[in-house]
């Protein structure tokens, strides 16, 4: 806001040109002295002195809006908090529709209010279909997590399937290895394991003092896998062309949470699962791990705005021609 002080000059340029060009003008019609007495009324100083108050009004304004700030106080400011490990299932069967929009729209919903209710704590992303894959590190910044979250879809991972168990296993090792902070993963699928074994993941992570939680996606009934993540009418189906129909496989995503001493959480209503899902993180034993003094300065800009509101209120309140009363004040003419 500062460099627009720039343009100050350049308005006083223009002023002067234009003052110049008005003095010359009169000078075509007749002799300085006499059009003064011609025009008993008209004043040419005080549309000079209108423009330097509403000049500085100006410079008042821009000051204002440039933010100033002075007056330091220290304050001291710790956060408290566990880490987050959040694999996301991106096979093909996450596009089924038995929750609509579908199930990975459905979980993409219930991660970005998640990160709205976090506060402190730290949070990575994972996301996983035949193989995972670390796309957000251990971080503190939700918006950049949350900006990356809204353009995941099933075309993302490069081999397809459902291998939960390496999901769990990349999570584990993904964790600051100096940390003490509480750890938990959170598994966000629809349980439909085709690679490993997700329970001996779980509980090998489980030894290190990871706990393990489950969100199901989906519905047992199931639904069929559209062709592409954009929703179409066209199916998936298998070998003697049969439709092939994804159904949420509660039991195995049970076995693994309590492999990994976490529990399952049904996520089909999205705020329901949500708010048990947070009331269990926030029953974690939470550690302090970062401290910082930061100085804190008052702003000041209500000042120079008040002072420009002044000089505006002069500016209005001056005409440009003469006042009959102060024109008969004559402090040095001697009375006769």
């Amino acid at each position: 806001m500062l460099y627009c002080l720039v343009l100050l000059p350049l308005l006083m340029l223009v002023f002067y040109v234009v003052q110049r060009r008005k003095r010359r003008q009169v000078s075509e019609f007749g002799d300085h002295d006499l059009m003064k007495l011609l025009m008993p009324e008209a004043s040419f100083t005080k549309p000079v002195w209108k423009f330097y108050i509403f000049i500085a009004a100006i410079a008042f304004i821009i000051l204002g809006l440039a933010r100033p700030q002075f007056g330091s106080k220290l304050q001291d400011v710790k956060r408290k908090g566990i880490e987050i490990m959040i694999a996301l299932d991106v096979s093909n069967s996450m596009n089924a529709r038995d929750v609509q929009p579908s199930r990975l729209e459905r979980a993409k919903q219930v991660l970005s209010k998640l990160v709205d209710r976090l506060s402190d704590d730290k949070i990575g992303l994972i996301v996983f279909a035949g193989d995972a894959y670390t796309q957000i590190p251990i971080t503190t910044d939700y918006v950049s997590a949350k900006m990356y979250l809204s353009g995941i879809t099933t075309g993302i991972v490069p081999v397809q399937g459902t291998a939960i168990g390496k999901a769990i296993d990349l999570a584990a090792s993904s964790f600051p290895p100096n940390s003490d902070l509480q750890k938990i993963i959170i598994i966000i699928t629809d349980g439909e394991n085709h690679e490993d074994n997700p329970e001996e993941s779980a509980k090998k992570a489980n030894e290190k003092g990871i706990l393990v939680y489950t969100m199901g996606m989906g519905s047992p009934e199931g639904a069929p896998i559209p062709e592409g993540s954009d929703g179409g009418q066209n199916f998936m189906k298998n070998r003697e062309g049969t439709t092939v129909i994804s159904k949420l496989d509660e039991v195995t995503l049970q076995k693994t949470a309590v492999a990994g001493g976490g529990m399952y959480i049904p996520a089909n209503n999205t705020q329901a699962g949500l708010n048990s899902l947070f009331e269990k993180v926030e029953r974690l034993n939470k550690k302090e791990y970062e401290s910082k003094m930061y100085a804190e300065y008052d702003d000041q800009f209500q000042y120079f705005f008040g002072f420009a509101l002044i000089l505006l209120f002069i500016d209005f309140i001056i005409l440009e021609k003469k006042s009959k009363f102060f024109s008969k004040i004559k402090l040095f003419e001697l009375n006769k």
